[in-house]
This record gives C-alpha cells, structure tokens and sequence, in this order.
C-alpha cells in the first residue's frame, strides 16, 4: 500500500513538471509572415509584445520600402540631386548601420544600387517575367555604380555624392528589423522568443531547459536541410536563389544581383549566416551568397 501510495505521488508530480510548450502567434508585414514563439511568457507580456511587434513591422514596412510613399522613398528623391537635406532618425540610423557592412563586404552587399534592382524589375513582386534587360543596359549602370560610400550621413542630414543613388535595402531591412523588434520585447522584459520573419529569426533565451531548435530550409526539396540549436541570442539568416526568380532559355534568374557583373550571382543555391546580430546576418549572407565559391572566405573575414 505504502508503495502504491508513493508511485502515485510521483506520478503526479512528473504531471506537474510536464513541460510548457511555446506560444505561437502570427502577423503579416515586410511582404512575409512572421512568426512569433514565446517561452515562459505571461498573457499580459505577450499581448503587450504582440501589439509592440505589429506597431514596429507596420511602421518599418511602409518607413523603409523604396518604392512605395515613405522616409526612404523620399530619401531616394533627395539623393541624386546631391545637396544636404534633412532626413528622418529612422532612415539615417538604417543607412548609417548599413555602411559599415557594405564597405567590410567590399560592396557585394549593396544598397545603393537600387537602379539594377530597378532594370531588373524585382522591385515590384507582380512584374517578375522575362526576358532580363539588356545586356546593354546593365553594363551602362555598373559601369557608374555608385555605393553607400556615395551617401553622407551626419546625424540626421543626409547628402547624395552620385547622381545614380537609389538606396534598397532589401538585403538588410529584415534583419534590421528583428533586431530593432527584439530589443523592444527585451525592454517590455520577454526573455525567451524567436521572432522568425519568413524563416529568417533570430532567437534568445531558450525553451525552458532546452536551447530553441530552428531548421534551416533544403534550397531544392521540401523540407529542411539541417537544425541549428541557439545558444540563447543568435540570429539565422538565408539567402537563396528560390526565393525571387524566374526561368528564361533553361536558365534561372534570381533576384540576388552581383554588382560587378549586374546579373544574378552564379555559383552558389544558398548560405547561412549564423551571428549574434540579425542585421549583420542578413547583410553577410547577402554578400556571401554573391562572393560565391572562389571570394566568400575573404569575405566572410
């Protein structure tokens, strides 16, 4: 009797001790979904969390898009006329986090080459379709690239030293975005999250007495290719040419362009970054992706 009596306490004890499982939530900003998981959190920090996160990617979507009436979009009217102008804190910080990444990566990560983003037509999702530009057309614009070195930034004035300049950030805008998201949740005291937007995330904390497991996409199948546990504060970011392409004469062109040649970068299907910082994630697999087999190892120095 004794013995039943003392199983049947340890029985309930382990019921007790049952793990928690996350709490999933979702919203749809930045042209991706994004997926929300919290660990230990309560109701109250995850509603405030929610509607921070939704505050923050609504304002980011419409502040950082290029093509569409918002801070950056007028930042790029302003830049080619090369001659000081005031500009928002939002934007100024964006470029001026940018920078740095774009001159370490030897400018294979490169926002202010928004006019071959242009040529190409990959600014607009609905417009993808072939045939590519001409070949004509591509040469004239990376024989005069300019780079984000062509942008000046003191504080919050901004002057444009190239008559070219059209700033996208498409290759970091993301990441940025994460970082900006987790630091917010971080002061409303959310200590275990991932905040994945469309398979990119970065993640702190852990899931309980387990690290948080994420997978990293197979660039050819369904399905993932590996799993990456996080040590507590790490961001995993991919770029791949599944993405945003189209096939032409039994070749595929994706949206990740190299600057030296102006075409889609060739030789590599995906990379991933891992790094404590999701910006400098983003902008590294960017820049990697177009190194490509023979650069990516002086690079990713």
């Amino acid at each position: 009797m004794r013995r039943l009596y003392f199983l049947s306490c340890l029985w309930f004890i382990c019921a007790c001790a049952a793990p928690q499982a996350p709490v999933h939530k979702q919203l749809y900003a930045m042209g991706t979904l994004i997926d929300v998981s919290f660990y230990d959190s309560s109701d109250e920090q995850i509603n405030q969390a929610m509607q921070a996160i939704t505050d923050d990617f609504t304002y980011m979507s419409v502040a950082w898009n290029p093509w569409k009436a918002g801070t950056i979009a007028r930042v790029n009217k302003l830049l080619p006329l090369q001659a000081s102008f005031s500009s928002s804190a939002s934007a100024a910080q964006l470029i001026a986090a940018a920078k740095p990444l774009a001159e370490q990566s030897e400018n294979l990560f490169n926002p202010a080459m928004g006019q071959l983003i242009k040529l190409w037509r990959f600014n607009v999702a609905d417009n993808i379709s072939p045939p590519p530009p001409s070949d004509v057309a591509i040469k004239a614009l990376i024989n005069d690239m300019p780079t984000l070195a062509d942008v000046e930034v003191k504080g919050l004035v901004l002057k444009g030293k190239h008559q070219n300049l059209l700033l996208d950030f498409g290759g970091f805008a993301k990441g940025y975005g994460v970082d900006k998201v987790i630091e917010h949740l971080q002061d409303l005291g959310v200590k275990n999250v991932i905040v994945n937007a469309g398979g990119d995330l970065r993640a702190i904390g852990s899931k309980g007495k387990k690290p948080w497991v994420v997978g990293i996409r197979h660039p050819r199948a369904d399905g993932i290719i590996a799993s990456v546990n996080i040590d507590q504060d790490e961001s995993v970011f991919t770029s791949g040419d599944y993405e945003r392409y189209y096939d032409y004469e039994d070749r595929r062109y994706h949206h990740i362009l190299d600057p030296r040649s102006g075409y889609p970068a060739q030789g590599v299907t995906s990379v991933t970054v891992i790094h404590k910082n999701a910006a400098t994630a983003d902008a590294a697999a960017t820049a990697l992706f177009v190194a490509g087999v023979k650069d990516w190892h002086r690079i990713a120095m």
